[in-house]
């Protein structure tokens, strides 16, 4: 049984200056909760219990937003207000902060290498990034789904499939006769796409892949990629299962979706309940 996530919240979220300046951009708002919080749910519903935060330099508030506020329950209490201490109580759920240093090494794969040690050997863990999540109006967790999805022992990733020219916004995932995953082509022209289903940064990894993040070669991009850890197994005879979504991707890492997302979630009304 999977127990752990690895969530990468580090970075300035520089799409969404000014207010990433003083707000970490994991913590921004959708509805009445941070965007982390949907992240963090979905892991929850699915059982798993330990969560592993790849934070910046900088970052504070995520981890004062999970750890109790005495201050703020004292208030409540005094104030008759005890129904809503069960809103701002901790989670059920072993939380690691990890830094990542804002100097060396940038991309994707970089955060995750830095979890490498909190899993055993022969463990997995899911893999969530911290500025987007998945969204199910019956509240079912997709993380569940992935992980009931994935074999023993094996990878997997969520594919979101989309329609129409999106998908040259995206990493097109190629995959084999039995819906393995073998490889990604990065914004490709829709006439070209080798299919309509796009990464969308989901993944349940073994150690040694997570693992092997740390030694990944630079990409073209002149990133550091996770994606190039997935197909190295990949090419090496290892599986990785690719598990069509469900709920509907939100990303709150850019203004656009940012708004989308409340919009999705708290309806245009703008009425939004936790």
């Amino acid at each position: 049984m999977i127990t752990k996530a690895i969530i990468p919240v580090a970075g300035w979220g520089t799409r969404m200056l000014p207010i990433t300046k003083s707000i970490e951009k994991c913590m921004l708002p959708i509805g009445n909760r941070p965007l982390i919080d949907y992240v963090v749910q979905d892991c929850l519903a699915a059982g798993v219990r330990e969560l592993i935060f790849v934070v910046g330099e900088q970052s504070s508030q995520l981890e004062s937003y999970y750890r109790s506020n005495i201050l703020l329950n004292d208030y409540l209490r005094s104030k008759g207000k005890d129904d809503k201490l069960a809103l701002v109580a901790p989670i059920d759920a072993k939380l690691h902060f990890v830094t990542q240093p804002s100097y060396g090494k940038y991309g994707s794969a970089v955060p995750v290498a830095l979890a490498a040690d909190y899993l055993e050997d022969g463990e997995s863990a899911v893999v969530l990034m911290g500025d987007d999540f998945m969204y199910n109006a019956d509240g079912s967790s997709e993380v569940a789904r992935l992980l009931a999805a994935t074999p023993d022992g094996q990878c997997s990733l969520l594919a979101q499939e989309v329609p129409g020219d999106d998908i040259s916004r995206y990493g097109a995932i190629v995959m084999d006769e039995d819906g393995n995953f073998v490889e990604i082509v990065e914004k490709p022209k829709p006439e070209e796409a080798p299919s309509h289903f796009a990464n969308i940064g989901k993944y349940v990894l073994t150690k040694k892949v997570i693992q092997s993040c740390a030694d990944v070669a630079i990409s073209p991009r002149g990133e550091y990629e996770l994606t190039d850890a997935i197909s190295n197994y990949a090419r090496a005879g290892g599986v990785v299962k690719v598990v069509p979504a469900v709920g509907m991707h939100l990303d709150g890492g850019n203004v656009d979706g940012w708004l989308h997302a409340n919009n999705v979630v708290c309806g245009r009304s703008g009425s939004c309940s936790s």
